[in-house]
């Protein structure tokens, strides 16, 4: 009896040293600056321009396959095609609020190319998650140098939802990094996002592709982006763990499909086979936003032309 009571004692101690190992390991976090402004929704009037129609880049959700709305935003700007307003969700308010800050051009293709994942992880014991997402918020804020959402040059908003009540929430003012990562909060993974008394989380669980949201904006045009199609193929469906990510990816998608048929512009780039944590794949997921961008850029300036015709014509 004497020996199992010892044992038990040893386990004990070893337990012990082993969590404190790991509280340790998980203790040096980030160190938020004073946060410039809360994010915060409000209200305000739509957009409105005389003689051309608003547009708005409308970014789905999607974890790494969200790299090929750097493509796309990329094969945009080369063409001219400039937006007015810029709605994202999840992987797309991060890509988006880049955008909205001049990050543009080869400058976001950089951006994208030289991230590394593992500074963006800043790994907690689990406790309602298991990333604490402030290295995130840093990141996001560092390259907009701290700029508030309503200091960026173009209109950005960064949809998330009200884990309480499953509310879709707007964020278009205040701290830019945190309103992505509240945005981006994939429930299980990232910790809740804490803003004035409420907690928020990943913006995807009621909205893939927020195009109504950019509609109430003002949008004239909305070029909408989702990458939330593009299942894995038989062959990849092999483990565990893929069958968990397709069933996701399928939920996801039956999600989107309640919104993108309202956008007036529709991309879905080849992100097939991509999982949600192959961040390694991003050239990939960036190709193939750039290909599927270039194959409705003469319906698009077709459609900017035709709205702009209506908007000057008299009344």
């Amino acid at each position: 009896m004497a020996f199992y009571i010892e044992a038990i004692k040893r386990s004990r101690i070893i337990a012990a040293i082993l969590l404190l190992a790991l509280l340790t390991s998980c203790a040096v976090v980030p160190t938020l600056p004073s946060v410039v402004q809360v994010p915060r929704q409000i209200s305000e009037a739509p957009l409105f321009i005389e003689d051309r129609p608003v547009i708005a880049f409308v970014l789905g959700s999607g974890a790494a396959r969200g790299f090929a709305h750097v493509g796309v935003l990329n094969t945009l700007e080369e063409h001219g095609i400039v937006a007015d307003i810029v709605v994202g969700t999840s992987a797309g308010s991060v890509v988006g609020s880049l955008y909205c800050g001049g990050i543009r051009g080869q400058a976001l293709v950089t951006a994208a190319h030289q991230l590394d994942i593992k500074q963006l992880t800043d790994w907690v014991v689990p406790n309602r998650g298991v990333v604490r997402g402030q290295r995130l918020q840093l990141y996001v804020n560092g390259l907009l140098n701290y700029r508030p959402i309503e200091a960026l040059q173009t209109k950005f908003i960064a949809v998330a939802t009200d884990l309480l009540d499953g509310d879709l929430v707007a964020f278009n003012q205040g701290d830019t990094g945190m309103a992505t990562r509240a945005s981006s909060a994939i429930p299980g993974l990232i910790q809740p996002v804490m803003i004035n008394g409420r907690e928020y989380v990943d913006g995807g669980l009621v909205s893939q592709v927020p195009v109504r949201v950019a509609r109430q904006m003002g949008a004239d045009v909305i070029i909408a982006v989702d990458v939330s199609k593009n299942p894995f193929k038989p062959e990849q469906l092999q483990s565990t763990f893929a069958v968990m990510q397709q069933a996701i990816i399928i939920m996801s998608h039956k999600l989107a499909e309640t919104e993108v048929g309202e956008a007036d512009i529709l991309i879905r780039p080849d992100v097939g086979g991509i999982a949600v944590a192959e961040f390694e794949l991003r050239d990939q997921a960036v190709a193939a936003g750039e290909a599927a961008t270039l194959a409705v850029i003469p319906e698009i300036v077709q459609l900017i032309a035709e709205k702009s015709w209506q908007k000057r014509q008299p009344e």
